[in-house]
């Protein structure tokens, strides 16, 4: 059964072809760092501000997930605590749904949220609408619900939907939001698929279809490793997103026969960056490889702080997470030659040009997100009975295929993706190692 499914969601009709996925916009940070760092703000002031800066200066070229809001409400901050006070379940306006499908679904974000979430979720709600339209027969009904950006409205978006039949829920968006959520389904036995990047928030039941800092970490300190880097430095930013990401590097390096002879953490202003990097620089004599998980507010300054201090960037191989597909990452030039791990773009092109002929605008970046959940459901619908959201249905090891390319879901919630290697060149990210077309059996 688990390679059934995979067949199947392979045979969707995505424009003609499978794609995996881009992340990069031509200019400004990409909406993917946008969502990522905005779900680890919730809560961390200094990441929020930080956050708002790199939203304001962001603007939009690319195509699907626009990669960066390429809206032109893109200039605000993502806010998800000046929305209204939610209503409670039974005083929520009527459900809005798309499709006429039998299978009730339902569909929770923050459409109206202030700034750029409320921007973030109708274009995922356009997503979820081109899915629909470009499945062939879907048997779903989505129940569109608005959460506000608050978790009391996504807790009583949650109890309406499943008031109203609904079998799974795709969404929230946000950490607390999800939380909520999934306070409610399990009670009811109802599985989520939402779209955090906050791996505290997966559980059994509650799977994140979204692009998890581990599985950058995972897939670049693998192929680091299978190229001859043994020994590793790191630099990164002294916020919550920097904890995350020190963690599962820490393990994935370990797990992998490597050391880390260095590790500092930088604060957000510039102006006290010198002193970690200056301790990473004494170490970089001894080291393979430095990992700095940041996006483009950052690791260009980075990296200039580190030749400056006597690194030899050409001998020490720089490496990066998908926050490093950015048009600033890729003019720096002390970063030429990097490697980071994101999806391969050709979906997420196609995707765009889709979209773009629909709406008239470029989605989001995490449009795609939206759009996979949606195809997912609607494939399993018209292919699995009565099992179709059954545990072993949505974790089987075969996983899935999406506009970013191969993904599965584990059971405690988290997901893994096929991602690619690309290396920072002036013309934009080289794939330098393709994301896998499937999970090896038993892995």
């Amino acid at each position: 059964m688990p390679r059934r499914i995979l067949s199947c969601f392979h045979s969707l009709n995505f424009s003609g072809t499978n794609f995996p996925i881009p992340v990069r916009t031509a200019e400004g940070l990409s909406y993917r760092g946008m969502v990522e760092l905005a779900d680890f703000a919730e809560g961390c002031k200094t990441l929020a501000a930080r956050l708002g800066r790199a939203l304001s200066r962001a603007r939009s070229a690319l195509c699907f997930s626009a990669a960066a809001l390429a809206l032109a409400a893109c200039a605000g901050t993502v806010e998800t605590t000046s929305a209204p006070p939610p209503q409670l379940a039974n005083q929520l306006p009527p459900a809005a749904s798309i499709g006429t499908g039998e299978i009730r679904v339902g569909l929770i974000l923050p459409l109206s949220a202030q700034g750029n979430a409320g921007v973030a979720a109708q274009s995922m709600k356009n997503a979820a609408e081109l899915a629909l339209a470009e499945f062939k027969q879907p048997n779903i009904q989505l129940l569109v619900k608005d959460d506000g950006g608050t978790p009391q409205g996504a807790q009583a978006a949650a109890q309406q939907a499943i008031a109203e039949g609904a079998e799974i829920i795709i969404g929230p968006l946000f950490a607390q939001s999800v939380s909520a959520v999934g306070q409610v389904a399990r009670q009811r036995g109802i599985p989520v698929i939402a779209f955090s990047t906050d791996a505290t928030v997966a559980a059994r039941g509650v799977y994140l279809l979204s692009f998890l800092p581990e599985s950058d970490v995972k897939r670049i300190v693998e192929y680091a490793v299978s190229n001859g880097k043994r020994s590793f430095a790191a630099l990164l930013p002294d916020n919550a997103y920097g904890n995350v990401v020190e963690a599962a590097f820490q393990q994935e390096v370990a797990r992998h026969g490597g050391r880390v002879l260095a590790l500092e953490k930088y604060p957000q202003d510039p102006a006290r960056m010198a002193e970690p990097v200056r301790r990473i620089a004494q170490a970089a004599g001894q080291v393979d490889a430095i990992f700095i998980p940041d996006g483009a507010d950052a690791v260009p300054q980075v990296a200039q702080s580190l030749a400056a201090a006597g690194v030899n960037v050409k001998r020490v191989q720089l490496l990066g997470t998908g926050l490093w597909d950015e048009s600033r990452i890729m003019a720096s030039a002390p970063l030429q030659g990097g490697w980071f791990a994101a999806p391969d773009a050709v979906g997420y092109r196609s995707f765009t040009q889709r979209y773009r002929a629909r709406y008239g605008q470029d989605p989001v970046r995490t449009a795609t997100l939206s759009y996979d959940a949606v195809a997912l459901v609607a494939a399993l619908v018209k292919t699995q009975g009565t099992q179709r959201f059954t545990e072993q249905v949505l974790t089987t090891s075969s996983g899935f295929s999406g506009i970013d390319g191969v993904f599965r879901f584990r059971s405690d919630g988290l997901n893994e993706r096929g991602l690619a290697v690309l290396r920072v060149a002036p013309g934009g990210g080289q794939i330098i190692s393709p994301a896998p077309k499937s999970f090896q059996p038993g892995t």
